[in-house]
């Protein structure tokens, strides 16, 4: 592939420790043991394994109740992936290389496909973090009470808090390198493209949310059942609707902020602020109101809850592992050369995704007749 392997990408892999003319093929195997460091595989393991249980879990919620939303969900972000990344992976295949030179590359991982551009475990982050945001959002009746677009948001709030614990570390431990060139990374805050704290942490899954929630979600709540033949139209229309709502809501910082970094900046922070607000509003005052009101029982997960947990302890651990050469680093840059994030967002981030997963334990559950939660035998069996 090395006529693929633009300057830029063989830079990137280069300082990630890996050559572009020797990545594999389509699909490649990998020791765990002979990887960049001990972190890349204890973070492929949590993030795959996570989406192998929430696709479970919404194959088997389908099969018990014939609701579909989980698995429009899971399979909506698969969708949106296979539009988007192929253009950021292969720019000059795609003959865009002139508006969209290789933005980062990832390290290589266990599992690897395209040549060293896509591991395994960036397939599953997708549904990992997209059905996560969504359930909590879920459980706290958020969609039943406010609507699809307001629930929506508050799945861009509750995505943000946890994607931005994991892309703030990322660049320290090697997982991944950016292009600090790239036009469309600009600006950084601290190791992290500013776009990506907003268009992808917090846009893309709201256009996700409010896609598969509008034609998927809400008439399931309303009582309505699908066959496979309106599944897969509608699950293909969320992936595409999601991609076009990806470039729509951050239009205003992208078009007004076209010829000025400092403006584009002010607009997109000002979009992350309103959406936080309007979330966290929300999300507490739906709290609230569940726990006064022990007659009101929304939809239960208990997988989410406790995997969402899992993820905060992993990620926790990966965070006090990088602590000692965080705080050495000099100039934002640790004595390997790899960039630091801003641990004191993440804290805040933390807080955020701490307290969300907490709510969902505090508000009254389903009678167990009528929960929707999954035993473990139903899901051993599945």
């Amino acid at each position: 592939m090395s006529d693929l392997c633009s300057p830029t990408f063989e830079d990137l892999a280069g300082r990630l420790g890996f050559s572009c003319e020797e990545a594999g093929g389509i699909f490649e195997l990998r020791s765990p043991f002979a990887l960049e460091n001990w972190t890349l595989p204890v973070l492929e393991a949590t993030i795959v394994l996570g989406a192998v249980l929430m696709l479970v879990h919404a194959i088997v919620r389908l099969r018990r109740t014939g609701d579909a939303t989980n698995l429009v969900v899971w399979l909506g972000t698969l969708a949106f992936l296979f539009i988007i990344e192929p253009l950021l992976y292969f720019p000059d295949a795609f003959g865009v290389e002139e508006y969209i030179d290789t933005m980062f590359a990832h390290n290589v991982f266990t599992v690897e496909f395209l040549w060293g551009r896509l591991p395994l475990y960036i397939i599953a982050i997708y549904p990992l973090m997209a059905t996560i945001a969504f359930e909590i959002v879920r459980m706290l009746g958020v969609f039943h009470r406010y609507g699809t677009f307001v629930g929506a948001a508050c799945v861009g709030f509750v995505h943000h808090a946890f994607y931005e614990i994991f892309d703030h570390l990322g660049p320290q431990l090697r997982w991944w390198e950016w292009s600090l060139d790239n036009p469309i990374n600009q600006p950084f805050f601290d190791s992290v493209p500013l776009p990506s704290v907003v268009v992808f942490a917090a846009l893309w899954p709201m256009s996700l949310a409010f896609c598969a929630q509008f034609f998927v979600g809400r008439h399931i709540d309303a009582g309505r059942r699908f066959n496979g033949i309106e599944l897969t139209w509608r699950t293909i229309v969320v992936g595409l609707l999601a991609s076009v709502g990806t470039v729509v809501l951050p239009a205003p910082a992208t078009v007004i902020g076209m010829g000025s970094t400092t403006v584009r900046a002010t607009i997109y922070a000002a979009e992350l602020a309103i959406l936080s607000i309007v979330a966290l509003h929300v999300l507490s005052r739906q709290w609230v109101r569940l726990r006064s009101n022990g007659s009101e029982r929304p939809y239960s997960n208990d997988l989410v809850r406790w995997y969402a947990l899992v993820y905060l302890v992993v990620m926790a651990v990966l965070w006090i592992g990088a602590l000692p050469d965080y705080f050495a680093a000099v100039d934002g840059v640790t004595e390997n050369g790899d960039p630091i994030g801003n641990l004191w967002y993440t804290l805040a981030c933390f807080v955020v995704a701490i307290a969300c997963v907490a709510a969902t334990f505090t508000v009254p559950r389903p009678q167990p007749a009528g929960s929707d939660d999954i035993p473990s035998r139903t899901l051993a069996g599945a």
